[in-house]
């Protein structure tokens, strides 16, 4: 029999800059508000697609936990070895799963580190590098633009015919570079300007984005559902009649009950009780206002077996990123939408050896491939929708990449 691999949590206390302590090369990232997860380098790493992609990831994440003799002397969640997932939005297509080498993290001024090995302490970066991304070109012409007019136009028009009630469409910006782009310099500055996102990196794929698909903490359930956007003018007077208005707007609302009925109507069978507010709240970005609730619930006790994959294979794809009814949406969304989504609108984040977890949907994301990043925006269209609108609003998602690129 092989003999297990040490894996070692001890505390480090200090605060940390976590997203400055990632050094070249390969890097994760799970991070708000300054508290969350890095990781570097990787120890073990495969992928999943199918129908049973969820179930596969679990199979594989508890065949390389049965391989570690875990040393944790910092206890509680996120402590230990941490799984980082990047799964596809089409069951179709690659998921990402990997164990970083190296995890630091940090939860209200406590810092820990934990390895993978045998070796000694890893020493953490003494001062950050210094880091500038290349120029980047941007390809957008108007001739995609009115593609994408017509695609809403059809959506809206199969809404009305009764055929769904929302559905979700996405469209993609790609750029280059005359050099390679490193995702560190857009994590950090992704960061500072939008602080309460979860700022994330898995496998090329990084963004900030303010959508909790779910997070499992020790039988508790939450998540965060967004649906409805604004655009921010910069301007506080104003943009508080436009948080207003949003908020008051008959079809943002019920673009937004959707959402919220999808998530409620997934996590019920699996909690004793739910706690989901009459009214949605605004949340405040830096370049838009979305209309947000969280829920949350409390899983019965007596469903043991019942962990992240679980509820991950009833949540995705939610109302938010998919559409009502889900089956049918879907379908529409492969008729009409005309592009491969990847990881994009995906579940991301990290699950730890208990079984908790935090996941967000991959949103206000792009994907880098050496020297070029594609950027990705979604729009939920409802009967109300009007596709210059709604392309509006799709550039108003983009900005927030294209800046911290820029």
């Amino acid at each position: 029999m092989p003999s297990l691999i040490p894996v070692t949590s001890v505390r480090l206390g200090e605060h940390l800059p976590l997203l400055e302590l990632l050094p070249k090369g390969e890097n994760f990232s799970w991070v708000r508000g300054g508290d969350g997860l890095v990781g570097w380098g990787i120890h073990a790493s495969t992928t999943v697609k199918g129908p049973n992609r969820f179930n596969d990831a679990r199979t594989w994440w508890h065949s390389q936990l049965e391989k570690f003799a875990i040393t944790n002397n910092v206890q509680g969640s996120a402590t230990g070895p941490i799984l980082f997932t990047s799964f596809s939005f089409s069951e179709d297509e690659d998921s990402v799963l990997v164990i970083p080498k190296v995890i630091v993290g940090m939860n209200s001024g406590n810092s820990w580190i934990t390895w993978v090995g045998s070796e000694s302490q890893p020493q953490l970066l003494d001062t950050p590098e210094k880091i500038s991304n290349p120029s980047l070109t941007w390809n957008n012409d108007d001739l995609t633009n009115k593609h994408w007019i017509t695609r809403v136009a059809q959506a809206v028009a199969k809404i009305h015919s009764g055929d769904i009630e929302k559905v979700v469409l996405a469209r993609d910006l790609t750029a280059t570079a005359a050099n390679s782009i490193d995702e560190r310099a857009a994590l950090r500055k992704l960061s500072a300007t939008y602080p309460s996102t979860w700022v994330f990196s898995v496998a090329g794929l990084i963004g900030a984005t303010p959508e909790l698909l779910l997070r499992l903490k020790r039988g508790m359930v939450t998540s965060r559902v967004l649906a409805g956007t604004i655009s921010k003018s910069g301007d506080d007077e104003r943009d508080l009649a436009l948080a207003g208005s949003l908020a008051r707007s008959s079809k943002d609302l019920e673009e937004h009950e959707y959402a919220v009925r999808s998530v409620a109507d997934a996590l019920e069978p699996f909690c004793s009780s739910t706690n989901i507010p009459e009214t949605p709240f605004v949340l405040h970005l830096a370049n838009v206002m979305h209309l947000a609730t969280d829920v949350t619930g409390a899983l019965i006790e007596s469903k043991s077996n019942v962990d992240v994959f679980t509820l991950l294979n009833q949540l995705h794809p939610s109302a938010a990123v998919c559409g009502t009814p889900t089956e049918k949406a879907a379908k529409v969304i492969s008729e009409i939408e005309g592009m491969s989504r990847g990881r994009y609108a995906g579940p991301v984040g990290w699950i730890d050896a208990r079984g908790d977890g935090e996941l967000g949907i991959a949103l206000r994301c792009g994907q880098i491939n050496e020297n070029s990043i594609r950027l990705f925006a979604g729009c939920g269209i409802v009967a109300g929708s009007d596709p210059e609108k709604e392309l509006a609003e799709s550039d108003a998602k983009f900005s927030a990449m294209k800046g911290a690129l820029a």
